[in-house]
């Protein structure tokens, strides 16, 4: 994928030179058979196969599917995106599927979609505080069953799981923006509060649309904002864990940079797109976890967006899905992105070239595929 070739149409290609060979960094590709509506407001992750997306919103009647669509302008709906086949599938699931489908939270854990918050139609006055679990092996969804006293009732908050518990951040009712920091241990499902050791000066402001990024001891809050001002990122704050304090850090520019508005996390936080209040920002920026220097990288999205969603596979390639493309025109898109943070392995390069050249192996059965040398993990891809 790396050179476009599989791509159904090609929107640009970025690249840089690294030990003197020029690496694409990102690409653009109208995918083949039927795809995701064009949404905004959705959530996606990633694992080593799939790329998952849920929810979303799209005011547009015929563009988010007409009378098709039972939940307009939602979509109560769980698209597959593989990547080895390229194509996109929506998920029949059975079970409850959450119908806050608007700015929840969505985070990957094992074979298990951990779904919280959200909200619906009208935005602020139907949303959630429940975990939603669908395990995506036998497409089924069930309600996590959960002790002490949960978050409000909110949306447009950020969450992660650490070290066997879930951390959810911010978020809004639509009328009050939040910066209450909750915890929710997976093994004893029981929710906390959190009351950091800091006075209330020293805490992040409160907001929603942010992003979490953590290395384990600390968690980084990333922009956002409310419905009046977006946050900057000259600073962030950060949760230790261990101290049970927030810390506010100056970043080091690379330049005036405006606010992105997503996030992903491998080794570095990287950060692409957004709304400065003013523009739809397109550029890709890294911050370093450890220096906390900004730098602005030379590759720019085919299309500038913002509420859009992005994952990162466990490979280091991140996906960009969806979003708002003209404020104007109150315009989304359904396109999908693919950007390679690192230089890939030798095993992605050649997967990669393999699919390229036998495009038919996943008309194969696992034994064949097992046969002819694939390892169990290839052929999981597939499958």
């Amino acid at each position: 994928n790396l050179a476009g070739k599989r791509c159904q149409r090609f929107h640009s290609v970025k690249g840089r030179i690294i030990n003197g060979k020029k690496i694409p960094l990102f690409f653009g590709t109208a995918l083949c058979h039927r795809s995701p509506p064009a949404r905004s407001g959705h959530r996606c992750v990633a694992d080593n196969a799939n790329l998952y997306v849920f929810g979303g919103y799209n005011p547009d009647y015929d563009e988010s599917g007409g009378p098709e669509n039972e939940d307009y302008p939602l979509f109560r709906e769980l698209w597959r995106y593989n990547f080895a086949t390229d194509t996109w599938h929506q998920m029949g699931t059975e079970g409850y599927m959450p119908r806050e489908l608007a700015s929840m939270s969505l985070v990957l854990h094992g074979n298990n979609l951990l779904v919280f918050g959200g909200t619906g139609i009208p935005f602020g006055e139907s949303n959630g505080n429940d975990v939603h679990v669908c395990n995506v092996k036998y497409k089924r969804w069930a309600l996590l069953s959960c002790r002490g006293r949960k978050p409000n009732r909110i949306y447009g908050q950020a969450m992660a799981i650490i070290n066997g518990s879930l951390y959810v951040f911010g978020g809004t009712t639509g009328y009050i923006y939040s910066t209450d920091l909750h915890k929710l241990d997976l093994n004893t499902r029981e929710w906390f509060q959190l009351k950091p050791n800091n006075m209330s000066c020293d805490m992040p402001e409160e907001r929603y649309r942010h992003e979490i990024a953590h290395d384990g001891q600390r968690i980084y809050i990333l922009g956002g904002g409310t419905s009046w001002t977006a946050y900057s990122l000259d600073k962030i704050h950060a949760y230790n864990l261990e101290t049970n304090t927030w810390e506010e850090i100056a970043t080091k520019p690379h330049e005036k940079i405006g606010e992105p508005g997503i996030s992903c996390v491998i080794s570095h936080v990287f950060v692409c797109g957004g709304y400065n209040g003013e523009v739809i920002l397109g550029d890709v920026w890294k911050l370093n976890l450890q220096t906390f220097q900004w730098v602005k990288l030379p590759a720019a999205m085919p299309e500038p967006v913002y509420f859009h969603c992005a994952a990162v596979t466990p490979a280091g390639c991140m996906y960009v899905h969806g979003g708002v493309v003209n404020i104007h025109e109150n315009k989304r898109t359904g396109s999908l992105f693919k950007m390679w943070l690192v230089v890939p392995s030798l095993l992605e390069l050649s997967w990669e070239k393999l699919l390229e050249y036998f495009p038919h192996l996943a008309t194969l059965s696992r034994s064949q595929l097992l046969h002819l040398g694939l390892t169990q993990g290839l052929v999981e891809r597939l499958k």
